[in-house]
């Protein structure tokens, strides 16, 4: 059987496999509509009835069903307690009118039924069937009885609905928590898998969740509402897309920056050639219309790598110095722009290496996060801490005396550097390391250059890092050009975030695949790169 650059295609339930989104919209229609007449009643507030297109779509579609009460009563400035889950659906509160919605739709789901999309199902037999494993991953709590209704209960391999991410505690969409514990039970990671969405915020769920591509149906001709919130190729049916097609995705390359600089005209898009069984596939336009302006005359935000990025990569890590002159071009542009540096070295050692102080520095892969009037740890990392002490002593028992090995031995985390180190021992070095985090529940294992690097099996990195300071500084996407530089595995976390909404950069000297937009060859462009922004500033 093929092995294919993709493990997993997770799929939204409402709109995608079913016909139920129409349902969820009535009853949606019917707990909004009679509440707005009793408050126009009551309160004398005019009356504006809940639509489709204006109101369900952009503010409910998706979304848990308290997420989505108190989304669009955002909208009219409604505002009521939250409640209790436990209410009635009499309560005037979030979790009251949530719950009446959900009376509703159960009431029309029995009386009407749900209907399935032939195709969708169609692609997801194809799919079992080259071996790629199928999961759905739905905000509703009536993932399973809707899946029970259709005899499509024994379809997929994992299920996260409703239910199962109110015991889990996960975050709705539009974060990507539902989506990447699907990944995670399905055994992989979001970088080879697809999410499948008809809705903005799950969309938006599957670019935060850093997934490798976001495939938006556009149910409702919102084409452009999808890729305008992420989706990086969307059909109107997925009779229209092909396993070839997601695969020729998968191995998609940046495009040369100094070449995209010298002729604006290039696009950022490898896929002009439709490999798709539909020529009805549109690319988003952030692959097609990038031009010289969009780079250059935005306000910007620009994150940084440190090794491989600011200089380049050595045979120790003590030795990777950064040089004046990149320090001074660093320092001019931080004038400019708001700069912050991003490294898997400890926040402490990067922030006295580039010794430039006014600037963000999210250190041990963005668990631990340090600019001006901010300051963050992951929470959940320093639970960690003792076990990453532990290992650190097992590594250096079992691997110590290995010739050229080098233990860097971190806060939150630890790299097995193994650049010098003799061929005879890699076996003995990869089998050691895998053993260990097998054995630790609370560990993962990330392969970079020349090194395993051992982390907490949280869901955070260093994609979600550059979220949280965007976030911190209270700046929109809309209204920056975010760029991020780097040249390692752990950097494809944040050029899938950046994914449409700014611009990721590779540091290769070879052209290799990434979700990174372009490419550079050395540090040396990279400083070429920061003397063109400072002069357009």
């Amino acid at each position: 059987m093929k092995k294919y650059s993709f493990d997993a295609v997770i799929f939204d339930l409402d709109g995608i496999v079913t016909k139920t989104a129409i349902l969820h919209s009535k009853a949606w229609k019917a707990t909004f509509d009679q509440y707005l007449k009793q408050r126009e009643k009551k309160d004398n507030e005019p009356f504006r009835e809940f639509t489709h297109e204006d109101d369900y779509l952009p503010f409910v579609d998706g979304k848990p069903k308290y997420e989505g009460v108190r989304s669009f009563f955002e909208s009219r400035q409604i505002d009521i307690p939250f409640g209790d889950p436990s209410d009635t659906p009499d309560r005037e509160t979030i979790c009251g009118i949530g719950n009446k919605k959900n009376g509703l739709f159960r009431q029309l789901l029995k009386e009407k039924g749900a209907e399935i999309y032939p195709t969708t199902i169609q692609f997801i037999k194809t799919l079992k069937e080259i071996g790629v494993r199928v999961g759905v991953a739905s905000s509703s709590r009536n993932c399973e009885i809707i899946l029970e209704s259709v005899g499509l209960e024994k379809l997929f391999e994992t299920r996260i609905d409703g239910v199962v991410s109110a015991q889990l505690k996960l975050k709705g969409k539009p974060e990507g928590d539902i989506f990447v514990k699907a990944a995670h039970n399905l055994g992989t990671i979001p970088a080879k898998a697809v999410v499948v969405e008809d809705a903005i915020s799950g969309i938006q769920a599957g670019r935060n969740g850093g997934f490798g591509l976001i495939l938006g149906v556009a149910r409702h001709n919102n084409e452009s509402d999808l890729l305008e919130n992420g989706a990086d190729i969307v059909v109107s049916d997925l009779a229209q897309i092909s396993i070839e097609y997601i695969e020729k995705w998968f191995h998609r390359k940046p495009l040369s920056l100094p070449s995209f600089l010298q002729n604006s005209e290039e696009t950022i898009n490898n896929l002009s050639e439709n490999t798709t069984n539909g020529k009805d596939v549109i690319i988003n336009p952030h692959y097609n219309q990038t031009n010289k302006e969009t780079f250059f005359n935005k306000k910007k935000v620009i994150f940084l790598d440190y090794d491989g990025t600011l200089t380049p990569i050595v045979e120790r890590p003590e030795l990777a110095v950064l040089s004046p002159e990149m320090r001074a071009t660093i320092k001019h542009l931080s004038e400019k722009y708001t700069v912050a540096i991003v490294s898997g070295r400890m926040r402490e050692d990067v922030e006295k290496l580039v010794g430039i102080k006014g600037i963000f520095y999210a250190g041990s892969h963005g668990f631990d996060i340090m600019g001006p009037g901010f300051s963050m740890v992951q929470p959940e990392v320093e639970k960690i801490v003792p076990v990453i002490s532990q290992v650190i002593k097992e590594l250096s028992r079992k691997l110590g005396d290995v010739p050229g090995i080098i233990i860097e031995k971190k806060k939150f985390s630890v790299a097995v550097h193994y650049r010098l180190v003799a061929q005879q021992y890699l076996s003995l070095i990869s089998e050691t390391v895998n053993k260990i985090v097998q054995e630790k529940k609370e560990l993962r294992l990330m392969s970079g250059k020349k090194v395993f690097e051992i982390l907490p099996d949280i869901d955070w990195d260093k994609g979600k890092a550059v979220r949280w300071i965007m976030d911190a500084l209270k700046v929109s996407w809309q209204d920056v050009c975010v760029v991020y530089i780097g040249d390692d595995v752990t950097d494809e976390y944040v050029f899938r975030t950046l994914r449409t909404r700014g611009f990721g950069i590779l540091v290769s000297d070879e052209h290799r695949e990434s979700a990174a937009d372009f490419q550079l060859s050395s540090t040396e462009e990279v400083k070429k790169l920061f003397e063109k922004v400072i002069s357009h500033a």
